[in-house]
C-alpha cells in the first residue's frame, strides 16, 4: 500500500511541512527511518533524530519546535500517539485466514449455540450449552468450556482456555494463553497440622464489554459470587488477578502486575508493570500505582503511590532522595 503525505494528512486532519507528494509505503522507528518509510515523534527525548532520519513522512505534535533544517515532511498533529493509532489501521495486513466458518477438526457440543458470523478454527473445543455471539472468531487451539456465554465481535487467540460458567461482554480481545476461571489460591492448614486443605473455588468470571487481556495472563474464578473486570479494562502480558478481584471501568494493568485475592479497583485506575497489590486491599477511582511497587495498603481516589512498600509518591521521592544524600 502506498500513501502520500496528503492522504496522510487527510486522514488524519493534519498540517503538512514540506512535500505533499511524498510517497509512503512502509512504517519505521524514527532511528531506523528510509526513503519511503513514514515515522513518528511524540517524545522530545528522540527530536534529534528528526534532523539524521532518512524517512520520508513523520508524524509530529503541533507544537515541535524544529531548530534547523530538515529533508522529512512532517505532518502536525494535535496528538502524534493517537494519530499513529488511527493510521495503523490504514496499514493492518488480513487476519489468519479460515477455510470454513467451523473448522472440520474442532469439537462442538450439539448444545452450543454459534452466532450468525462467528468462526472456530482447527482444534478448538467448545463445550455443552456455551453461547457464542455473532461474529465471535476463536483461532485454532481454544477451549470454551461448559454453559460459558461470549458476546458479540469478541476475538480469541489460540491457546486461551475459557473455564465453564464465565461470562465474557462483547468486543473483548483475549489474546493467545489466556487463562479466564482456573481455580483460585487457597489453602488452609489441615487440622491435624500435617498438610494444607484446598478450598474449592465454585464462583465464575465476568467480564464486561471492550475488554483486552495480553498473552499469559489469568483471571481466576472467585471462592464464591465472581470475579469482575470492568468494561473496557486493558490487561498487559503476565498479568495475574486472583479470585473475587473487582476492577471498575477503564483501569489499566501493566506486564507482569498482579492481584491478589479480594482487591477492588475503582475506575480508571492504573497499576505499573510488576506492581503488587496485597489481598483485600482497595484502590480508589483515578489513583495510580508506580511501576515496581507492593501496595498494602487503600489508596485514595486519585492519589499515585510508588515504593515498597507503597506510600504517597511526593514522600516516596523525599526518601530516594534523603537516602542519596546520606550515601554521599
Amino acid at each position: 500500500m502506498k500513501f502520500t503525505a496528503k492522504q496522510i494528512a487527510q486522514i488524519l486532519e493534519g498540517e503538512i511541512e514540506g512535500n505533499p507528494e511524498a510517497e509512503v509505503s512502509r512504517l519505521s522507528k524514527i532511528e531506523e527511518g528510509i526513503n519511503g518509510s513514514l515515522t513518528f515523534l511524540s517524545n522530545p527525548k528522540y527530536n534529534s533524530y528528526l534532523y539524521t532520519t532518512k524517512a520520508s513522512v513523520a508524524i509530529v505534535n503541533h507544537d515541535i519546535i524544529i531548530e534547523k533544517p530538515i529533508e522529512t515532511t512532517l505532518i502536525k498533529v494535535k496528538n502524534a500517539d493517537l494519530a499513529m493509532a488511527k493510521l495503523l489501521d490504514a496499514f493492518t495486513l488480513e487476519a489468519p485466514y479460515f477455510s470454513a466458518e467451523i473448522h472440520p477438526s474442532a469439537i462442538v457440543d450439539v448444545t452450543a449455540k454459534i452466532g450468525n458470523g462467528s468462526r472456530v478454527g482447527a482444534g478448538c473445543y467448545v463445550g455443552k450449552d456455551v453461547v457464542l455471539g455473532a461474529n465471535v472468531t476463536l483461532y485454532p487451539n481454544v477451549t470454551i468450556l461448559d454453559e460459558t456465554t461470549i458476546g458479540d465481535d469478541t476475538t480469541v487467540w489460540s491457546g486461551t482456555v475459557i473455564r465453564e460458567r464465565s461470562v465474557i461482554g462483547s468486543h473483548c480481545i483475549f489474546h493467545t494463553n489466556v487463562s479466564i476461571g482456573a481455580d483460585g489460591f487457597g489453602y488452609r492448614p489441615s487440622d491435624d497440622g500435617r498438610g494444607l486443605v484446598k478450598i474449592p473455588h465454585i464462583g465464575n468470571v465476568v467480564i464486561g464489554n471492550g475488554v483486552e487481556i495480553g498473552a499469559n495472563s489469568c483471571v481466576d474464578r472467585a471462592k464464591f459470587s465472581s470475579t469482575i473486570v470492568g468494561d473496557g479494562c486493558k490487561i498487559d502480558n503476565l498479568v495475574q488477578i486472583a479470585h473475587n478481584c473487582v476492577l471498575g471501568r477503564f483501569c489499566i494493568m501493566a506486564g507482569s502486575s498482579g492481584l491478589a485475592g479480594s482487591v477492588t479497583l475503582g475506575d480508571g485506575v492504573i497499576i505499573g508493570g510488576s506492581a503488587s497489590i496485597k489481598d483485600h486491599t482497595t484502590i480508589h477511582s483515578g489513583a495510580t500505582v508506580g511501576a515496581g511497587s507492593g501496595v498494602m495498603n487503600d489508596v485514595a481516589a486519585g492519589k499515585t503511590v510508588l515504593g515498597y512498600p507503597a506510600v504517597d509518591s511526593r514522600e516516596m521521592l523525599k526518601q530516594w532522595v534523603a537516602l542519596r544524600k546520606l550515601a554521599r
